[in-house]
């Protein structure tokens, strides 16, 4: 086996559950302890009233909400994705605004196969979980999927994390060694991902004994917006990118072409 390669855990007894078995899982995530945490980095998407048919677009949406969406299934429903990497074009619309106070629902798809959403704040993440059933990963949830992943050194630009060979996103599920024990990908580079919790805003960047993973959880901003985590670095982070990376120095407001989420029940 070569080294660094990832290894999906075998499933426990039936009915477990656990470790890296999806049968307590919507068949778009992966089982980690108790959580169930998407496969893939978020996309998230616009739902017409109809599909190209003419006909209601709520069997759609019930599908996006059972984790069993496809990405034909969100074509056949002329769903639009919103803000993918690092282009952001088409932009998240006025009826989604970056406070999150939605007057019309987007909703957050865990898909191989698209350029994960970016250009997304925390709070505007947080809703388009919420509308797929499903919320943002603590820190210690998504610091448990991501084990076994690729700890970068180079990024040969076909198999490893996508950490610096394009400097830009790319289809999510495409780099088939970023992958951790459970079955979870990307983890490591692409986009950086948002997570739940919230911190006094890091004013400097420090450094893990041992690791070469950025690290920027020093020192406590007095006065503005706090910090919202943000996990496993980005695609032009290099071997700052890693399972350890976090940053807690950018506010839940910020909105940039790196930045995005995956979801988690």
């Amino acid at each position: 086996m070569a080294v660094g390669a990832a290894v999906v855990l075998a499933a426990g007894p039936a009915g477990a559950g656990w470790p890296g078995d999806p049968a307590k899982c919507k068949p778009d995530a992966v089982k980690v302890g108790s959580v169930c945490m998407d496969k893939y980095e978020a996309s998230v998407w616009q739902v017409p009233a109809t599909n190209l048919a003419g006909k209601s677009n709520a069997g759609l949406i019930k599908k996006i909400q059972n984790g069993t969406a496809t990405l034909a299934d969100l074509t056949a429903g002329n769903a639009t994705q919103v803000s993918p990497s690092s282009s952001c074009t088409p932009g998240f619309p006025g009826t989604f605004p970056a406070n999150g106070q939605w007057t019309a629902p987007l909703y957050a798809v865990s898909i191989a196969g698209v350029h994960p959403t970016a250009c997304v704040t925390w709070f505007q993440a947080q809703q388009a979980c919420a509308n797929a059933r499903k919320r943002l990963p603590t820190n210690g949830e998504w610091q448990m999927a991501v084990a076994g992943t690729q700890d970068p050194g180079p990024d040969n630009g076909t198999t490893d994390c996508n950490t610096a060979s394009v400097s830009d996103a790319v289809n999510t599920g495409s780099r088939s060694g970023c992958v951790s024990n459970y079955g979870a990908f990307d983890m490591v580079g692409n986009v950086s991902e948002w997570v739940a919790d919230w911190v006094p805003r890091s004013t400097t960047c420090g450094s893990w004994g041992g690791s070469g993973d950025s690290q920027c959880l020093a020192g406590a901003a007095t006065s503005g917006e706090p910090g919202a985590l943000i996990r496993g670095g980005r695609f032009n982070d290099g071997p700052d990118a890693g399972p350890l990376a976090v940053r807690g120095d950018d506010q839940p407001s910020v909105a940039n072409g790196d930045i995005g989420f995956r979801c988690a029940r």
